[in-house]
C-alpha cells in the first residue's frame, strides 16, 4: 500500500452543519419527535478532529456536493444536488425505536463549486480531471480522521470518483488494505487516464489501497470486453451481472449477495451503491431496467450487518436531472438506505 497522505491536509471546502442551520429544514408536528431532534450535529467553533474524538456517535454522515468527476468522465451533471435533497428528508423522518438517530453525527458537506469550471472549452475534461485530485485529497483526509477515531463514515452525493477517497481514507485510518463491494451497473474500472468517476477503483487497486473488489449487478451490455478479460485474469476482482440474477435467473438475489459478501468480507470492506443501478433513479446514466430500490435496501442492510462492513458510500443520484420523474423521490430512497445501514449495525 503506497502511503503518501499522512501529512496534515487542510480541508478548504468542507462546511460544518450546525443544529441552528439544520433546524431551518425541519417541519415540526405536535406529538412527534423528528430525526433532527435526536441526531448530533457539527460545531463550527471546534476542529473536526476534536469533534470526532468527543462524539459518542457510532456513524458520521457527510455530503459531497460535486459533479466534477462525472463530467470528467463525459457524464451528465447533477450529482452535486443529491446531498441537499437527502438532508431535508432525513431530518424530517421520525425518531423512534427503529431509526436510531442518536447513533448518528451529521457533520456537514463538501462544496466544491469554487474549484469548478463554469464554461466549457476543448480541454474541459482534462482540466476537470485535475480538479478531481483536489476532491480526492479532501475526501480522503476526512474519511481518514473518521476511521482513525473508530467511527463508520457514510458519504452521500457526488460522482463515483469518490469511492477512491473512501477506500484510501479508510485504509489509512485502519492501517490496512480494504476490500469493496459495489452495487452498480458499471465496473468503474476504466484506465488510469486521469481521475474521473469511471476509474476510482482502478486507481485504488493500482496504488494498493484496494485489495479485493466485487461488482454486484453489472449490466452486461455496458461493460467492455477488455474489462471482462481483465476480471477473468485477476483473482482479486469478481462480478455477478444483473442479467444472471434478474433476467436469466441463474442465481437468486440472496445467493448472489452471499457470494459477493464471501468474496470481500474476510477483512474490512466498503459498501458502495451507485444509484444508476436502481431502476428509474434520476442519475447521470439512468436505467429503465435493473434492480428496484427495495433490492438496493436489501443489499445495504444485508452487507451492513457484517462486522467487517466499514463504510457506506451512496453516489451518482442527480435529483434535478430528470424533473419529470415525479414518482421517484431521491431524498426518500437514500434516506432509507442510510437508516438501513445504521440499523443493520445496531446492537
Amino acid at each position: 500500500m503506497k502511503v503518501n497522505f499522512l501529512k496534515t491536509y487542510k480541508m478548504k471546502h468542507f462546511k460544518i452543519l450546525t443544529s441552528n442551520k439544520a433546524k431551518n429544514l425541519v417541519q415540526k408536528r405536535e406529538g412527534e419527535t423528528k430525526f433532527f431532534e435526536d441526531v448530533s450535529f457539527g460545531n463550527s467553533k471546534k476542529s473536526i478532529e476534536n469533534q470526532l474524538e468527543k462524539s459518542s456517535a457510532k456513524f458520521v454522515l457527510f455530503g459531497i456536493s460535486e459533479d466534477i468527476g462525472v463530467r470528467a468522465n463525459f457524464g451528465k451533471p447533477g450529482t452535486k444536488n443529491a446531498w441537499n435533497s437527502v438532508l431535508k428528508t432525513l431530518l424530517n423522518i421520525q425518531s423512534n425505536r427503529f431509526t436510531k438517530a442518536n447513533q448518528l453525527l451529521i457533520l456537514g458537506h463538501f462544496d466544491f463549486d469554487k474549484i469548478d469550471f463554469k464554461k466549457s472549452d476543448d480541454n474541459i475534461e482534462k482540466k476537470l480531471r485535475k480538479k478531481v485530485t483536489i476532491i480526492d485529497n479532501e475526501v480522503t483526509h476526512l474519511v481518514h480522521l473518521i476511521k482513525k477515531n473508530g467511527k463508520i463514515p457514510i458519504a452521500i452525493g457526488g460522482g463515483h470518483n469518490n469511492a477512491y477517497g473512501m477506500i484510501k481514507g479508510c485504509a489509512l485510518g485502519l492501517k490496512s488494505k480494504l476490500n469493496a463491494i459495489n452495487f452498480d451497473a458499471h465496473t468503474d474500472l476504466r484506465g488510469l487516464e486521469g481521475r474521473h468517476s469511471g476509474n476510482g477503483f482502478s486507481y485504488a487497486l493500482e496504488e494498493g489501497f484496494l485489495e479485493r473488489y466485487f461488482v454486484f449487478g453489472v449490466h452486461e451490455n455496458y461493460t467492455s470486453e477488455y474489462i471482462y478479460n481483465r476480471i477473468e485474469n485477476t483473482k482479486n476482482i469478481a462480478y455477478i451481472s444483473f442479467e444472471s440474477i434478474g433476467v436469466r435467473k441463474e442465481i437468486s438475489f440472496k445467493k448472489a449477495l452471499e457470494k459477493g459478501q464471501d468474496f470481500v468480507s474476510k477483512q474490512p470492506f466498503g459498501v458502495e451503491v451507485d444509484c444508476d443501478a436502481i431502476t428509474h433513479c434520476p442519475s447521470s446514466a439512468m436505467t429503465p431496467t435493473g434492480f428496484d430500490s427495495t433490492k438496493a435496501r436489501q443489499f445495504v442492510f444485508g452487507l451492513g450487518n457484517h462486522s467487517n462492513a466499514t463504510y457506506l458510500h451512496i453516489c451518482e443520484a442527480a435529483p434535478k436531472l430528470y424533473p419529470k420523474k415525479k414518482g421517484f423521490n431521491v431524498g426518500k430512497m437514500i434516506t432509507a438506505l442510510i437508516v438501513d445501514f445504521v440499523t443493520s449495525k445496531s446492537e
